[in-house]
Order: C-alpha cells, then sequence, then structure tokens
C-alpha cells in the first residue's frame, strides 16, 4: 500500500508560502494553507491558484486553504510559518498551544523583530511553549516565490541547531526542481537572510542613480562584509554568509527585477518618495523594517555597518540622496577585511 501523506500545514499564503505550498503538495503531502484574507481561501480551494499574491501558478489539488490558523496546524506533522517577520511573534502565539508535541516547526520568515531586535530564533525560543522550542528549523537561501511556484530549478538551505532535525525537513522538501542542503549555523543563516533585504535595497537605489556596474560588485561585495560582520558578532560561522543563505541569497535579491527590496531602491534612486513607492503593494518588502531593525542591531553591538546605516538614514530619517556616494567613497582608507 502507498504511504500516507505527510500532513503539513503553511502558515502565511503570500507568494512564498504559496510557492513553498505548490513544492510540498507535488511532493504528494497533504498541504493545509492559512490565509488571512477571505478571497486567498476562496481562490485557493475553488480556482486552484493565489491570485493575490502568485496569480498565473496553478496549485495542486492536495493544497486547501483555511482562514482558521488554529485548524490549519492541528494534528500537523510540520508546520511552515511563512507570514512576515513582523507578524511572527503574534500569529505563533495563536498557534503555538493547538500544534502537537512532536510537531517540526520550519520557519522561511526573513527579517528581523522591529521592537525588539530579535531574530526569529530568539522569537520563537520566546514565544513556543518548552516542548516545541527544539523542534525549529529556518529554511532560507535564493529562492524568488514565482520561479519556486513555476518549478524552476532552485537550491536552498535548512538549518537547525540539530541537524537530525534539519535532515527530516531536508527530505520532506527536497524535489527534482527543488534542492535543499542542511546546516546547524541558525544564526548565520537567519542573518544573512534578514540582511540581505536591506542589501537589496542600497544595490536598487545605486541602479536608479545609474552608477554603473563596477559601483554595483562594490556595493554587493561591501554588503556582504557587512551582514557576515553582524552575523559572526552574533555567534555565526563566517563559511555560511559564503553560502546559498549568504552570498547566493544576495546577489538573487540585490540584482534581478523580481525583488521587491531591489524594486524600491531603484524608484527611491530615481527621486521617487518611499510612501508611493510602497502604495498599493500587496506583498511586503521586508528591507524596509529590517532596515530600521538592522541599525539599532548593529549599534547595540557596536558593528561598522556604513551601507546599512545609509539604507536606514533614507528610508526612515528622509536623508536626501545627495552626498551619499560622496560620504562612501571618502570614507577612512582601510585593509580590506571583514
Amino acid at each position: 500500500m502507498p504511504e500516507e501523506p505527510t500532513r503539513v500545514a503553511v502558515v502565511g499564503a503570500g507568494a512564498w508560502g504559496t510557492a513553498l505550498a505548490t513544492v510540498l503538495a507535488t511532493s504528494h503531502h497533504d498541504v493545509l494553507v492559512w490565509a488571512r484574507e477571505p478571497e486567498v481561501v476562496a481562490d485557493i480551494n475553488e480556482r486552484h491558484e493565489n491570485r493575490t499574491f502568485l496569480p498565473g501558478v496553478h496549485l495542486p489539488a492536495n493544497v486547501r486553504a483555511t482562514g482558521d490558523v488554529v485548524e490549519a496546524v492541528r494534528s500537523r506533522a510540520f508546520v511552515f510559518s511563512v507570514c512576515p517577520a513582523q507578524h511572527t511573534r503574534q500569529l505563533t502565539a495563536r498557534w503555538a498551544p493547538h500544534a502537537t508535541d512532536d510537531v517540526v516547526i520550519v520557519s522561511a520568515s526573513k527579517g528581523i523583530e522591529l521592537e525588539t531586535n530579535r531574530l526569529m530564533s530568539e522569537v520563537f525560543d520566546e514565544v513556543l511553549p518548552p516542548r516545541l522550542r527544539a523542534r525549529v528549523c529556518f529554511l532560507s537561501g535564493p529562492s524568488f516565490a514565482r520561479e519556486v511556484g513555476e518549478g524552476r530549478p532552485t537550491a536552498v538551505v535548512v538549518a537547525a541547531r540539530d541537524e537530525a532535525l534539519a535532515e527530516r525537513v531536508q527530505h520532506l522538501v527536497a524535489h527534482p526542481t527543488f534542492r535543499v542542503y542542511r546546516s546547524t549555523d541558525v544564526v548565520g543563516v537567519e542573518v544573512a537572510g534578514a540582511l540581505k533585504n536591506v542589501i537589496a535595497i542600497a544595490t536598487g537605489v545605486c541602479d536608479g542613480l545609474a552608477l554603473g556596474h563596477n559601483a554595483r560588485a562594490a556595493l554587493i561585495t561591501r554588503g556582504l562584509a557587512e551582514i557576515t560582520r553582524l552575523a559572526v558578532r552574533l555567534g555565526a560561522n563566517p563559511v555560511t554568509l559564503m553560502g546559498l543563505a549568504g552570498m547566493g541569497d544576495l546577489v538573487l535579491t540585490c540584482t534581478a527585477d523580481l525583488s521587491r527590496n531591489r524594486t524600491v531602491g531603484l524608484a527611491l534612486g530615481r527621486g521617487e518618495h518611499l510612501a508611493d513607492v510602497l502604495a498599493g503593494k500587496p506583498q511586503v518588502a521586508e528591507g524596509v523594517t529590517t532596515a530600521r531593525a538592522a541599525y539599532a542591531l548593529a549599534r547595540r553591538l557596536g558593528v561598522d555597518t556604513p551601507l546599512i546605516d545609509e539604507v536606514y538614514a533614507l528610508v526612515h530619517e528622509q536623508r536626501p540622496l545627495a552626498g551619499v556616494v560622496e560620504r562612501l567613497m571618502t570614507r577612512a582608507l582601510k585593509r580590506e577585511e571583514i
């Protein structure tokens, strides 16, 4: 007899949550998605499509949706948390008491909590009941939702403090078009996934100002240095930053037109106002919020982050673009190092 399908919940029906649900369902798992919006629930159940966040991608029949987050996670073996980082604490507190004792939780949200400057791993440690705190993994890497949903080849990494737990998720999610590596460097994977969005805004500004390919390459490289400094200060292995969650995701987010964060920076570099850029967009550009959290975190840790500082000042203090290039290019000369 064929094996019973694994029961999986996906908490969050944005583009990324919908794409992950598609991958999981294509591997014949039973997938139940929680969506905040009633129209998204109806679309998934009736049309097998999420026209709001991932239009044009057909969802397999074994993807269903609900507007009740407790129903979504109850009796599920795996719960993928794919909501925006700033909603993770509140939403997890709602569903966690109803999860089974042996559930495996996979966080696929990229960001830092604004009010506390906590990584998502720290948020889960604080909000999950003790029985679940050791059962969390973190999925990250260069993975635009649309390309994942369309079945284009993608490689990501899943990190957990317990490698055996990461290996379970690795085998659950892996698919011929979705290759998964594993790691035990939770902090490195998390910091890379969050901060690359801030550097993507900076790269978009660079391109909006038409500064050229040399400037873009320098910005991405020095952006990686800033991310690495912060990650290492928090206990990460610097080698992680050279991998999929670090350099891989950074290059993707900084150079591709599908990048929401790069698009925001591009518009700012062309002189548009942030409020106008963000108005009416159904999907979140995490880098805008993360810039504030990253700036505060760097100040607390005493880490030098000139690019992150400039993005923070631009989007949160309305600092004009005039002078930004000169400030960065005329800083004190130094050795090239992390």
